[in-house]
């Protein structure tokens, strides 16, 4: 069966999801949404682009959520990031992404929460849909 690590019936089911091959076929033919994902395909694969810098703690592409792990620009010890990423419904629209972003700040031996400014999170936003665009751009150039 699909999603399992084994193959088998018994064993570790990944990505919540242990439904026979055959028995999905809702891609409705949503141009791009991508056979076997539960988003969009050219926003799931512009989001993992765009936040390749950091390092990825986890990513459900049935759910649509894409979190990375803690990091720290180079050349900085005192400041980190972390990123979650939400793809939504399986059409590209603008309103398709929304990237919430984290920091924290180093004071003693401990991190602390802080600000991160609006634009941050908009900005990535737009770099995914930009990069979305671009990927859809290179497989209908191919047709």
């Amino acid at each position: 069966m699909r999603g399992r690590l084994t193959g088998q019936d018994d064993g570790i089911v990944l990505f919540g999801t242990s439904r026979p091959r055959n028995s999905d076929s809702s891609d409705g033919g949503s141009g791009g949404g991508g056979a076997g994902l539960g988003v969009n395909a050219y926003l799931w694969r512009a989001t993992l682009d765009t936040l390749s810098f950091m390092p990825l703690a986890s990513a459900d592409p049935f759910g649509g959520v894409i979190i990375t792990d803690w990091y720290s620009p180079p050349g900085t010890s005192t400041e980190r990031f972390k990123a979650t990423a939400y793809v939504m419904g399986r059409q590209l629209r603008s309103d398709g992404v929304r990237i919430s972003v984290f920091r924290q700040v180093r004071q003693g031996n401990n991190w602390t929460d802080a600000l991160v400014t609006p634009a941050t999170s908009a900005e990535l936003e737009d770099r995914v849909l930009a990069r979305a665009r671009e990927l859809r751009s290179q497989s209908t150039a191919g047709r």
